[in-house]
């Protein structure tokens, strides 16, 4: 075992740092983490603060001889280090707002990770990602893992593999666990008995079967929906939540996870996202109310542990995740995770250069895609056409092709027109333009 690991937090000043200080913190016997660097920007540099204090507090807490550092230098954090973990923002909440608003004004889905918001949030990300790698690149230690769960994660990974040399990139989602973990509430028996195959692309895919003790239990769980015993398909707390027909389950076979919600029920879920608009309640604008509460909470210096309140911000489990990924690195548990990884001929009727989120075994050498074989016509279509989105948003991210984003935009399944996409690129690039230096 590394004894003196060196982990950094690049967007250190989120409000999931203290879970991630938190599942370091239960893993110390396994995973001696040595130094710890919290890095941010300017901008963020007085969330930056908070989060030091608070996670110093923790660690203080545990009586752990880890030492905690913060710093707006990225270059030197990275220097020597093992691990860096990616969890950034480009423009803050309030592009999210944007992202999520102006697509609404125009009648069509605004999400942050899907649609018409998710490609943005993608343009701005990807040349800023790119950069750390570089970073990674020259500075870390020439075996050193990133491990991103910046969303939309698996465009970001895509974007990673196709336009750098760095092949020790992994992303990260925290959906296929929560998924497990209530799969295993519904089986009665703790989540360390189930395991899922998983197909498809993040915040994409389909859950193909589920194995409780090894014995595969996908009709058992299917019954139970198509019977009507369970009223509620697996669920997120930033996605409303609604009941997929009995049909779409019995003849899928499958269990979308919680995001195809958008695509599968489209018009139920702008209904909803409308009623936010008017009531200037979107997601985005819930969310800057939960983080104004948790950073307040997080500021009061009597507080030494992760706040309940953090559940409601709607990535539980993404910070834990990222933990028990590391570990297994680190300690080659050769256990199963679900990561975002070159598919790499794990489905073999997907392009085999392709960014996929699949079941892995995790090993010292990094996860291994476990075979998967062919996808299931039934859910193919879908799977071939956000992935084609995925690739031409990763080019115009690269290249400053509006044209290519447009027509990005107009072949997603969110976006009812390519009037209505020139329309949407326009005014939300004028909204970004500052954090869009690529498009010239």
């Amino acid at each position: 075992m590394n004894k003196n690991l060196k982990v950094v937090v690049i967007g250190g000043g989120s409000s999931y740092t203290p879970e991630l200080i938190e599942g370091f913190i239960k893993r110390y016997d396994e995973l001696k983490i040595t130094e710890l660097h919290l890095v941010d920007i300017e901008e963020g540099k007085e969330k930056l603060d908070i989060i030091y204090n608070l996670s110093k507090r923790m660690i203080e807490k545990a009586k752990l001889p880890i030492k905690i550092f913060q710093t707006l230098d990225r270059k030197s954090a990275i220097k020597d280090a093992d691990f860096i973990m990616t969890q950034i923002r480009v423009g803050g909440l309030d592009a999210r707002v944007l992202d999520e608003r102006i697509p609404l004004s125009h009648g069509i889905i605004g999400q942050e990770t899907n649609g018409a918001g998710g490609m943005f949030k993608a343009l701005r990300t990807i040349p800023v990602i790119l950069d750390i790698v570089e970073d990674v690149k020259k500075y870390a230690k020439k075996d050193a893992w990133l491990i991103n769960f910046t969303n939309p994660a698996g465009i970001v990974t895509e974007a990673i593999y196709r336009y750098t040399d760095f092949d020790r990139a992994v992303g990260l989602c925290n959906v296929p666990v929560n998924m497990k973990n209530q799969f295993a509430k519904i089986f009665d028996v703790d989540e360390k008995r189930v395991e899922m195959d998983i197909v498809g692309l993040n915040h994409h895919f389909f859950v193909t079967d589920i194995f409780v003790d090894g014995k595969s239990s996908i009709k058992e769980l299917l019954d139970k929906y198509i019977s009507g015993e369970l009223q509620e398909t697996p669920s997120m707390k930033n996605i409303e939540s609604l009941q997929w027909s009995k049909s779409l389950i019995k003849s899928l076979k499958a269990i979308p996870n919680p995001y195809l919600n958008y695509y599968f029920m489209t018009k139920e879920q702008l209904q909803k996202q409308k009623e936010q608009f008017k009531e200037n309640d979107v997601r985005a604008e819930a969310v800057k109310e939960i983080e104004k509460d948790l950073f307040r909470e997080y500021s009061n210096p009597n507080l030494h542990e992760k706040p309940k309140r953090l559940e409601e911000r709607g990535g539980a489990y993404y910070s834990d995740a990222a933990c028990s990924l590391v570990n297994s690195i680190v300690n080659n548990k050769k256990d199963i995770q679900y990561v975002n990884v070159l598919n790499r001929g794990s489905i073999i009727d997907f392009p085999y250069d392709s960014v996929i989120e699949v079941a892995s075994i995790i090993t010292s050498d990094g996860p291994k895609p476990m075979n998967y074989g062919k996808i299931p016509y039934k859910l193919n279509g879908t799977l071939q056409t956000i992935k084609t989105f995925e690739r031409m948003v990763c080019e115009a991210a690269v290249k400053g092709d509006k044209d290519l984003a447009v027509a990005a935009l107009t072949l997603n399944p969110l976006v009812d027109s390519d009037s209505v996409a020139n329309e949407v690129f326009e005014e939300m690039y004028k909204a970004h333009k500052k954090y869009l230096p690529q498009f010239k």
